[in-house]
């Protein structure tokens, strides 16, 4: 008989295959999937799902993505660290985030859901964040929608996830007008709530069934990768920046109970002298890496399976 649950997935960048492996073994395991949110990463993983994707459809997409593509590159960033340099005086970001949302909204449209009042139809709910820098404030999609005069279940869910996943720096932000016609800029969720648990479970009521959260963790380890050598490019430079941020959001901001009901998925690859960390923007990331992060997914959920029971852990936080 199959048990539901709801879903709130971490950010983690290309790491987001990770949730993927996780996934698939919750639904091997009888778990289908009911509301569910997420960040940055997270946010296309909740979508997907959303849209009626299974953990084996996600990863066979994600198994043949060339996350390279994702780094959209205007003129000047053909022209070296002085173009990209350029692109950052001139649009705020590096790379533009087009090829990502073309992708996304071609596989939400493969499955006839495309707004977010498609999603409200079948059943679910789809909450997606995103971070107003204007404001300083957490936005949450769609339900931050009507402050720039969008109706939300009309809005797409594609252009909501390129806001959420355009880190800083990185990605260049969305810009917006309210209502009043000011301009806001709108850029990755993780900034402010990398891991919105919060979002599907407030902490004061009891649902029918349980909410779990995905979210990435790291081990300390040596540094061997070139980004820790000294005298960093440009580039590698603002990776480190934006890598250590996300990595290091909410992490102090888990609630009661939240802890126990965490799949907790390493970001640790590899073998040995060969075991190395993936970070949220390595998107040179080898296939060979990915699928350790989905083994690492599925491993992970195993492990949380075999302790979770939802009315333990009810008498206990609820």
């Amino acid at each position: 008989m199959a048990k539901k649950c709801n879903a709130v997935f971490e950010g983690g960048g290309v790491r987001g295959i990770g949730h993927v492996g996780a996934v698939c073994r919750l639904e091997q395991a009888g778990w289908q999937f009911a509301d569910l949110a997420g960040s940055s990463a997270g946010a296309i993983i909740a979508a997907l799902l959303s849209a009626g994707y299974t953990g084996k459809e996600l990863k066979k997409e994600l198994e043949t993505l060339e996350y390279m593509k994702f780094k959209g590159m205007d003129l000047p960033d053909h022209f070296g660290m002085i173009g990209k340099s350029v692109s950052l005086f001139l649009s705020l970001g590096v790379y533009n985030t087009d090829y990502l949302e073309d992708w996304m909204d071609e596989l939400l449209t493969r499955k006839g859901i495309r707004k977010f009042g498609d999603v409200k139809k079948s059943g679910r709910k789809l909450k997606i964040t995103a971070s107003d820098l204007t404001e300083k404030r957490l936005l949450v999609f769609p339900d931050d929608l009507g402050d720039f005069a969008f109706d939300p279940d009309e809005f797409c869910i594609a252009p909501a996830v390129r806001m959420s996943v355009s880190i800083p720096v990185f990605f260049e932000p969305v810009r917006w007008k309210d209502r009043q016609g000011e301009e806001h800029l709108i850029v990755d969720g993780g900034l402010l709530s990398n891991y919105p648990v919060w979002l599907l479970d407030d902490g004061k009521k009891v649902s029918a069934h349980p909410t779990f959260g995905f979210k990435f963790i790291d081990e300390k380890e040596p540094c061997k990768s070139k980004n820790c050598q000294a005298g960093p490019n440009l580039v590698d430079y603002l990776k480190l920046i934006v890598s250590t941020s996300l990595d290091a959001i909410d992490h102090a901001h888990l609630s009661k109970g939240d802890y126990e009901r965490t799949i907790r998925i390493s970001t640790m690859v590899g073998r040995g002298e060969q075991r190395h960390k993936i970070s949220a923007t390595d998107f040179d990331i080898s296939s060979e890496d990915s699928r350790a992060l989905f083994e690492n997914g599925w491993n992970a959920a195993e492990r949380f399976l075999t302790a979770w029971n939802f009315e333990s852990w009810k008498r206990k936080y609820r």
